[in-house]
């Protein structure tokens, strides 16, 4: 073994304890009172953010970092699947899943088109567009990987994954506490609140946190009306993918002309992550072994949160943050709006 080889194994070995330390925290802190609507992932990128306080630390272990942000990440969202249960987002029924349809797509194209009308740039917009989507912070680090930008833009795109990040994080947890308020008011029954709650708000943790509000059916609908989204980030991922491959190249066609036909860029951690769904459902490992995986899921996922936060100028995040806030802001107001009046006529 070489001085290098030395040198990267160990920056690995370093930065993987750095990043273990920030996602084992964010998971305990996320279970303390109000820190539950921040979520697990948020407080390790936040964690990982303030270990810049020892810049020094953070360079000598860069590429350990780096490492630790991608190959982690595709790892925690593969074993994510196994929090997917097939056989309960079947019984749910049609008119879940044609819900979470509707609001995947609809939000994705409403929050994207209003980003780019006010002046954000592309890749911003989209990663912003699948995190108020889907699945909050795991949507954005799973579509991420598919929106390839050139090497000298590589940390322009960790900026914008932390903004994307930020923002969800934020609206995520306004909005759960405006739903929260506005429950009395709203005049739904348990079901149809499970069904606002789990249909419109962010992060997995936020529509817990609301949805046990309505008490215990509200907030098994509310989990199964957010999983039936969850279920849609492997397609969201491939169909976004193949959608800014074909702009990027209709874009520069000089730049393209002689790659030849485009390849589909077929995400294979979002294969496993379907992979890891169906065992989880069809084979029988247990509620002590299917949590125990899950958790393991969100270890992985916040190590690599904690990297990404190493890795940023989080100053510029806050310079150039604005507009992107104010069209997911919109978007998520029609998406509350929307949801709610879905819930009083179909559920």
């Amino acid at each position: 073994m070489d001085i290098r080889t030395t040198v990267v194994s160990r920056g690995f070995w370093l930065a993987s304890l750095l990043t273990l330390v920030c996602a084992v925290a964010g998971s305990f802190l996320a279970q303390l009172p109000y820190l539950n609507l921040v979520g697990a992932l948020v407080i390790a990128l936040l964690l990982g953010m303030a270990c810049q306080i020892q810049p020094q630390v953070i360079n000598a272990n860069r590429a350990g970092i780096g490492f630790i942000s991608n190959k982690f990440l595709r790892l925690g969202i593969i074993l994510l699947g196994f929090k997917l249960n097939l056989l309960q987002l079947a019984q749910a029924g049609v008119k879940t899943i044609t819900l979470a349809i509707f609001v995947v797509t609809g939000m994705v194209l409403l929050t994207y088109n209003l980003s780019r009308k006010l002046g954000v740039e592309k890749e911003l917009a989209i990663l912003t567009a699948t995190g108020t989507s889907i699945c909050g912070a795991a949507a954005v680090m799973g579509v991420s990987p598919q929106i390839k930008v050139p090497d000298d833009k590589a940390e322009r795109q960790r900026e914008n994954e932390v903004l994307a990040v930020a923002i969800v994080a934020i609206l995520g947890t306004v909005f759960t506490l405006i739903e929260i308020g506005l429950k009395p008011l709203l005049h739904l029954t348990a079901v149809q609140f499970g069904v606002l709650t789990g249909g419109s708000l962010h992060e997995i943790a936020h529509a817990v946190a609301a949805g046990s509000a309505g008490g215990p059916v509200s907030l098994d609908t509310a989990i199964i009306t957010k999983l039936s989204r969850v279920l849609l980030l492997a397609p969201a991922a491939l169909i976004i993918g193949w959608w800014y491959q074909h702009q990027s190249r209709k874009a520069n066609p000089e730049a393209t002309a002689n790659e030849g036909p485009a390849k589909l860029p077929i995400p294979w951690f979002m294969a496993g992550f379907v992979l890891t769904s169906i065992i989880g459902t069809f084979l029988p490992l247990g509620d002590v072994a299917l949590a125990g995986l899950v958790k393991l899921a969100y270890i992985f996922l916040g190590m690599a949160m904690a990297a990404l936060g190493m890795s940023v100028n989080f100053r510029v995040i806050f310079q150039r943050g604005g507009n992107v806030f104010l069209a997911a802001t919109i978007s998520s107001v029609i998406l509350m709006t929307c949801v709610t009046i879905a819930s009083k006529l179909f559920f």
